[in-house]
């Protein structure tokens, strides 16, 4: 059975979702913190400032008939969606390898990648559409979401999972994946992203980067006359459409592992120096967590799974 556990959602390398306390039965909706903050290229963001969403929404009003007449309690196709640039060598066979154990479908957008990420992907037997980009939309990043949105629900799905190509479901989220999906009360789930850090053994926890105690929502019922939008943000894009957060949602202590800091020292000054470069007055993200990255003794807890 689901653990309908719930907490709040996390504030530092994303945006968050509401805050709740526990309950079995409860939902989450619209109520957002106002909060900034980025942990990687590979943003895990869901949902965004209440004033922004609303900003948003307004753009385009329109009429849509109620969603509970689509909504499916059986036989859900789930679709992984994923934007990914110059991973080979890194995670991503990995991360495929485990999508094609829970997924039906996976959609891929290839930011330009100059290495062999491309063929990885075909090579993929769960990758149901591949869009590869000759040159980096990086530096636009709500361009890349939005055409990996387009993509992805262009393949009919009735729920996505937006996955980046470090990221790793344990294996007890894997084995609950469906009777998330197969269910008509509540149409997105939030999940508990840990920052592993210099291994896969460890995870960071500090005033900085504390994600797992929050949520993040990554799982989201596709409905196809529903308004949804992306914030024309340059970088640091939420990973879902902002106006999901209307919707009834599940905060979940199912837990996910991201892998993009469990590098080598050298890689993470890289990923310091891009942030340095792209955000240099901390208008996309935290200046303070940006240094924080070079720490030499950061806070590491241990990583159990938990079976």
């Amino acid at each position: 059975m689901i653990d309908h556990t719930a907490a709040h959602r996390d504030d530092q390398p994303e945006r968050e979702l509401p805050a709740e306390s526990r309950r079995s039965d409860k939902f989450a909706t619209g109520s957002l913190p106002q909060d900034t903050g980025v942990a990687d290229a590979d943003d895990r963001s869901g949902v965004l400032p209440q004033a922004a969403a609303a900003e948003i929404a307004g753009d385009q009003p329109r009429p849509h008939r109620p969603l509970r007449r689509v909504r499916k309690a059986s036989g859900n196709r789930l679709t992984a969606m994923m934007q990914v640039r110059n991973e080979s060598g890194r995670y991503l066979k990995q991360v495929l390898a485990e999508l094609c154990t829970f997924v039906d479908d996976i959609v891929v957008v290839d930011d330009g990648s100059t290495d062999d990420t491309v063929a990885i992907c075909q090579a993929c037997p769960k990758v149901a559409k591949l869009v590869a980009l000759k040159t980096s939309r990086f530096g636009q990043e709500w361009e890349l979401r939005s055409l990996l949105w387009e993509a992805a629900v262009s393949t009919s799905p009735d729920w996505l999972l937006s996955v980046d190509a470090d990221e790793l479901y344990e294996d007890k989220a894997k084995r609950q994946m469906r009777e998330l999906i197969d269910q008509d009360r509540y149409d997105w789930v939030g999940f508990r992203f840990y920052d592993l850090w210099g291994g896969t053994t460890h995870y960071r926890e500090d005033a900085h980067w504390n994600v797992h105690k929050h949520h993040t929502m990554a799982l989201l019922r596709y409905f196809p006359q529903f308004p949804y939008a992306y914030p024309r943000w340059d970088h640091h894009v939420p990973r879902l459409p902002l106006p999901c957060i209307a919707l009834p949602g599940l905060l979940t202590d199912l837990r996910v592992k991201h892998l993009g800091w469990a590098g080598s020292l050298e890689d993470r000054v890289r990923k310091y120096l891009r942030y340095k470069q792209i955000d240099p007055e901390g208008r996309w993200g935290s200046l303070a967590q940006y240094e924080s990255i070079l720490d030499l003794n950061p806070n590491l807890i241990e990583w159990k799974e938990d079976r």
